[in-house]
């Protein structure tokens, strides 16, 4: 077991703050619930008498009948919703003295389910529409889910942590809309931390579903994994996944996990690419956020042990190879994006290494992840992967590093 001692500097006060929620009362303490939640306790419970159980919804649809008609009516039907029997009920915040909605409101668990299968498969891999407008809908659809069955705390725990389980894996799966200047393109205006906030609470209401339950969940150890992959280097996360009992924390995913939160910590470059390259896709989806900056201190770590006054030449191709790039000219833009010379011929370029002028100054380019992670759904459909069909105790492609 470790000892938490202080914060890690790579994270935020305010990652810090999500992560160790569960850790505020002590590892036998209950966790402590989300702002939303805390707003929804506060809801009065429109008659239902003190204590009572509240019936789980009765909805049908994917978007309620009343919610369908209204938005129709002042036509903010979304572009993915172009025809009505296709809305999706979207997120509304919850209002402290607002009545709890009635149960033909709220969708019931195996509703809840269907849409985000429906999510996954009809609208994710929409090539039709710019990925900002796609990804702003599926986020604020999967808010809807999970605020849904929040409401509904009588639903049974295995039910809870399917709809949990598939809602986290879509978001992974369709990254957050970039962030911008409010009225500057689609998906612009959106806060990139508020969207990590709302990852880092997806984790949490699930890990809350999971400790909150007598049963054992099958896929329990595979989304405690994608919680530690997401925050790699992060002492909370690492202490939350320690705690967890030692059955669970010696499956096949976890392990795998762990290995690579090791590496990552240690400034392993070699084992932590190798290891992420071995990442099946999902996984893969959760660590790709770790990326660039594993990338960024690599090389800064080969200019350290390789600088010299004149300049020392590296071969692109296998720096390329270390770095799990997708091609040599992304390889080329990382080290001139770092103050780096790159020299030679087409096919047989060098990364020259002049002591002194490695630099940070500038943003991290936008370098694809092909190889690391979308090369390895290797025919799976979005579907697939998001209900758990893909075999999650598979490999991804391995590379060499040598």
């Amino acid at each position: 077991m470790i000892a938490v001692v202080g914060r890690e500097a790579g994270l935020s006060k305010a990652d810090n703050a999500v992560i160790g929620q569960e850790r505020e009362g002590g590892p036998s303490s209950p966790p402590s619930l989300p702002p939303t939640a805390h707003a929804l306790s506060r809801v009065p419970r429109s008659g239902m008498p003190l204590g009572g159980a509240l019936p789980l919804g009765t909805c049908p649809d994917l978007c309620p009948e009343a919610e369908r008609a209204a938005r129709e009516r002042q036509r903010r039907l979304h572009r993915l919703e172009a025809a009505p029997a296709r809305a999706v009920k979207e997120y509304a915040r919850p209002a402290a003295g607002k009545a709890r909605p009635p149960p033909s409101q709220l969708r019931p668990p195996r509703v809840l389910l269907a849409t985000v299968r429906y999510l996954a498969a009809e609208v994710a891999g929409r090539a039709d529409v710019p990925p900002p407008d796609v990804a702003v809908f599926v986020w604020d659809r999967l808010r809807a889910v999970r605020l849904d069955l929040l409401l509904q705390p009588s639903a049974p725990p295995r039910d809870a942590a399917a709809v949990l389980e598939a809602a986290l894996a879509c978001q992974l799966c369709v990254p957050g809309p970039p962030g911008g200047h409010p009225g500057e393109g689609s998906g612009a205006g959106l806060d990139p931390q508020l969207l990590h906030t709302q990852m880092q609470e997806a984790f949490g209401s699930l890990r809350r579903c999971y400790a909150d339950s007598p049963e054992v969940h099958p896929r329990q150890g595979f989304f405690q994994s994608l919680f530690l992959l997401y925050n790699l280097g992060s002492v909370e996360a690492l202490h939350q996944v320690l705690l967890l009992p030692p059955g669970l924390r010696s499956c096949p995913a976890l392990r795998r996990a762990l290995a690579v939160d090791a590496a990552f910590r240690e400034d392993n470059a070699v084992r932590l690419f190798r290891l992420l390259g071995a990442l099946p896709y999902l996984p893969s989806r959760a660590a790709q956020r770790h990326v660039g900056s594993a990338r960024r201190r690599a090389l800064a770590a080969l200019a350290r042990a390789l600088g010299t006054s004149r300049g020392q030449a590296y071969p692109l191709r296998r720096l390329a190879r270390l770095l799990a790039m997708d091609s040599l000219a992304e390889t080329g833009a990382l080290c001139r994006a770092h103050g780096l010379a790159v020299e030679g011929e087409a096919g047989d370029e060098k990364a020259v290494f002049v002591r002194g002028r490695y630099t940070e100054t500038g943003p991290l380019p936008a370098l694809s992840c092909g190889l690391l992670v979308e090369s390895k759904l290797r025919g799976l459909s979005l579907e697939q992967v998001v209900m758990g069909e893909e075999g999650e105790e598979g490999e991804g492609h391995r590379h060499d590093t040598g």
